[in-house]
This record gives structure tokens, sequence and C-alpha cells, in this order.
């Protein structure tokens, strides 16, 4: 018996869904316990749940992310059934069609996300949760300044990281974050999904783009670009790329910024899960050049 056939079920009964007749693991999530279950009127459920979850609020500030990505962005996403302290309860999505037609399509979707939504400050109204991690989201009137202190430089205080990233390390972090503003592009802030890996990536029953696990914020949208492209999306998404760039007007320099914007998911990683498939290995090539020569 899996964890999700045993502990789901009961928590789903725990919070009022006693209609439930069976649930099947599901793959995907890292931080939480997945399922489909299905009511007995042949309604289909996702369902997730910590074995201890990381807070109280955990579930409830992940439920805020669809519904803001749908209403502010135009985003497809999952409805939201039951957001209590656990489990979280959601429409079923089904798999990607890795096509080049899908992914541009997702291209479009992302675009006018990222175009549309644009704020004067970067964060969010309340800390929201990253995997198991809290994601610190403290208004900030500087991106620079709120990349290097709720993004990166706040993760060297994690036990994992401490363990994983020496003192040459950390001290190169340090080097990097104060050379951001040569290393990245003043950008305004959008509203950002926040865990844009390509399992997050999923498809509405006639096949149009929809996205789950959000972690949301205000900040780059290179952010959100970055977390896919590092992440082996399929090559059909090569399109994806090409077209996003077309439409919000990127420069050609996009590519050789990734791994600077994506040492915050990398840093994420290593804090929450071991092993860490290779997240500290991308953060010191990446840190490399910064690292003082004796």
């Amino acid at each position: 018996m899996t964890e999700a056939t045993s502990m789901l079920p009961a928590r789903l009964r725990a919070a009022g869904l006693v209609d439930v007749d069976a649930v099947e693991p599901a793959a995907g999530g890292l931080a939480a316990t997945a399922g489909l279950a299905r009511r007995a009127d042949g309604t289909p459920l996702f369902v997730k749940a910590f074995g201890e979850a990381p807070a109280e609020d955990a579930f409830a500030a992940e439920a805020e992310g669809p519904a803001v990505l749908r209403e502010a962005g135009g985003v497809v996403t999952p409805d939201v059934v039951r957001a209590d302290r656990d489990p979280l309860v959601l429409s079923v999505l089904r798999a990607r069609p890795d096509t080049e037609a899908f992914w541009e399509e997702c291209a479009h979707a992302f675009a006018r996300l990222h175009t549309t939504t644009r704020h004067d400050r970067f964060g969010w109204h309340r800390d929201n949760w990253l995997g198991r991690r809290r994601q610190v989201n403290t208004w900030t009137d500087d991106g620079f300044e709120f990349f290097t202190r709720h993004r990166l430089l706040r993760r060297l205080d994690e036990p994992r990281v401490r363990q994983a990233l020496d003192a040459p390390d950390r001290q190169a972090l340090e080097r990097l974050c104060d050379r951001l503003p040569e290393l990245l592009p003043a950008r305004p802030a959008c509203l950002t999904h926040g865990d844009l890996w390509a399992q997050n990536v999923m498809a509405t029953s006639d096949g149009r783009p929809a996205l789950i696990d959000p972690a949301v914020s205000y900040t780059w949208a290179e952010v959100d670009l970055a977390h896919l492209w590092t992440t082996a999306p399929p090559p059909e998404a090569r399109v994806f790329f090409e077209r996003y760039a077309e439409l919000t007007g990127l420069d050609a320099g996009w590519r050789e910024r990734m791994p600077v914007l994506q040492l915050r998911q990398h840093l994420a990683v290593i804090a929450q899960f071991e092993p860490d498939w290779g997240a500290a290995d991308h953060v010191r090539a990446t840190l490399a050049p910064f690292r003082k020569r004796p």
C-alpha cells in the first residue's frame, strides 16, 4: 500500500469529502504526497497532502495562485475544490501533448501573463511556499534588492546549503549579488508562476495549456523563463522560447542570463532535497567566475 492510497483517503474524509471511492498515486510533485481520487458520481479530483505540513497556511497560500493566474493573467489553472490546512483538492487536468503547436500556444499565454500584469513593486501580499520552504515575498521597491535578499542570500542560512557550499562558494554568491545590476537588465515586476518547470505545464481536456503548483509573486518575468529553460523541456518546446522572445521583445543575450536567474531554484532545491539532482554542481559552476583566484 502506498502513502497515497493509505493517507489521502483519511485526509479527504476528515475534510468532509466522504464520497470518494478510491485514490491512486499520482506522479509529479516532490514536496507532498499526491493522488487521483474519484467521487461516487465519477468526478475525478487531484489531491495532495503533507505527511507533516510545513505550516498551517501552506495550502491556503498555494490555492491563491491558480485564482490570480487565471483572473489577472488569463492563464488556465485547475479549479480549487478544497483548500483547508490539509489536503488541497483540485480539479483534474491531463498530461500535455508535446507538440510544437501546444508549446507555441504556451508562449502566447506566458507572454500575455508577463506583459499585462506589471506591478510597481516586487513581492506579494503574503509569504507562500516553494516546496516545503517558505518563499519570502516582502514588498520591495528595487528588483535587484528583492532578488538578492529574498531569493538568493536568504538560502545561505539553510542547513543543507551550508553543508553543500563552502565559504568561498558563499563569498562568490555575495560577490555575484553585488554585481547583479551589471549581469541582469533592469526590468519591471510582473506576475510570475514561480515554479515553472516542465512538469507543472499540463493541458485541459481539449488540449489547451494549463498550469499547476504555482508559487506566485511579482518579480522579473525571466525568473519563470529560466526555470523552464533549465529543467529539460522537450525538444518541441524550442518553439516556445523562440516565440516568447519575439512576443516580449527579449534581447539576444537572454540565454546567457538563465544560469544566474536559476540560482534561485537551485538553492531552494539544495535546501530541501537529498540528493539535490546536481543543483549544487550547477550553483558552483555559475559562481566560478566570482571566486577569488589564489
